[in-house]
């Protein structure tokens, strides 16, 4: 018999009931150490005094009502989007899938207005996650994602992660767009070079196509730049960003120029929950904590004495972990060793971790976690891999 709840997840036997900081309370009591935050979710941590603050007084005046009004919130949270970003103008969405799907309207409602309709093809990457929607897999490709779901949405070009060669080869009087992930997630933690970004950057102005960033979950002070791309010096004309940026409250958005976004006037889209007062309140005290600059440099001052524990914990265990991956706060371990069995074993340490692509096992830890939290991360985690290794 089918459980009420759709069976789409292989769920691990827990149930959390608490959050505080960096650590999630099971039912039964146990404390884990959260490396996960939800994949990249919880920014702040769990029941960040700040957002339960903003939360609470938002809920007590005003929950929701429709776009067809102005929200105050919602002009508040976009204003910080824009103050702190390359992005002209903002339209809020409840995930990063919906951030998707408006990001490949916007392109191709650009080159549509300019008289250019035929232009519609958005050029991907191998490894690369935009969402589940329609859309999403059919822009990621992977058969993973794609099989049974088809046909697919046509409009995508597929490229092998890294291959520049191929984006100018691939270019033609259809392409729109390059879609790529500055940082691979689901992907398993791969960077993209910064200088491939600033060449990605440079193919687009020379050819007038348009740049989306997606920043889903690499965006929002992850990288400890408030977004990856800053790291190598360029800016898109669209960017999709979600996860953090609600700091465990569902919310999303896309950021463009008002160049990019030129097309999409009055009726062109919408959402009934996007944009809500609860969820911008709550944005606007996520963003007024990762924009600051000494927190950012705090992340990254994290982010290097966390990596240089998982590079000893790489040392001390080569038949489990072969390298460490990423950048600040989003880290990946390549497993030697199956990395659902590393995964299974921090749990039984009670740390979380997240599986990934390539083997790889993903640490998103709180941008607030703290250097205790850190010493216990490499303590339950150098457990783990000892009891794999004793398992092998």
């Amino acid at each position: 018999m089918i459980p009420s709840v759709l069976p789409t997840y292989n769920r691990a036997p827990l149930s959390f009931v608490k959050g505080e900081g960096a650590w999630l309370i099971e039912a039964d009591g146990r404390r884990f150490l959260d490396l996960a935050a939800g994949i990249a979710v919880n920014a702040l941590g769990h029941a960040h005094p700040a957002l339960v603050k903003a939360l609470s007084e938002q809920a007590e005046n005003l929950w929701h009502v429709s776009n067809l009004y102005h929200i105050p919130q919602q002009q508040a949270l976009a204003d910080r989007l824009v103050e702190h970003s390359f992005a002209d103008t903002v339209f809020f969405t409840n995930s990063g899938t919906e951030s998707c799907e408006l990001a490949v309207k916007m392109a191709r409602k650009y080159f549509y207005e300019k008289g250019q309709p035929e232009r519609v093809e958005i050029i991907t990457f191998s490894g690369s996650f935009h969402g589940r929607s329609s859309a999403g897999i059919s822009a990621a490709g992977s058969e993973k994602m794609t099989k049974g779901f088809g046909p697919m949405l046509p409009g995508f070009v597929h490229l092998t992660f890294g291959d520049l060669d191929g984006v100018t080869n691939a270019i033609s009087d259809k392409t729109a767009a390059i879609l790529i992930e500055p940082v691979q997630g689901e992907g398993g933690i791969r960077p993209v070079p910064d200088a491939e970004l600033k060449a990605l950057r440079q193919i687009c102005d020379a050819h007038g196509l348009l740049l989306i960033l997606d920043e889903v979950q690499c965006g929002v002070g992850r990288t400890g730049k408030l977004f990856a791309h800053e790291w190598a010096g360029i800016t898109p004309d669209i960017m999709m960003v979600a996860k953090g940026i609600g700091g465990g409250f569902p919310l999303g958005a896309v950021l463009a120029t008002e160049e990019a976004a030129s097309g999409m006037t009055a009726g062109t889209h919408g959402s009934t929950y996007g944009g809500n007062p609860l969820g911008c309140a709550v944005g606007c005290a996520v963003m007024d904590h990762v924009s600051d600059p000494a927190f950012l440099a705090e992340v990254n001052r994290k982010a290097g004495l966390l990596r240089q524990k998982l590079e000893g914990l790489v040392a001390s265990h080569p038949e489990v972990f072969e390298e460490v991956r990423g950048t600040g706060l989003m880290l990946g371990l390549k497993c030697v060793a199956p990395n659902i069995d590393v995964v299974n074993a921090g749990y039984d340490n009670e740390v979380v971790t997240v599986p990934a692509a390539d083997n790889v096992i993903r640490l998103l830890p709180p941008l607030t976690l703290t250097d205790d939290d850190i010493d216990e991360a490499y303590a339950r985690l150098d457990r783990a891999a000892t009891a794999v290794a004793a398992k092998a």
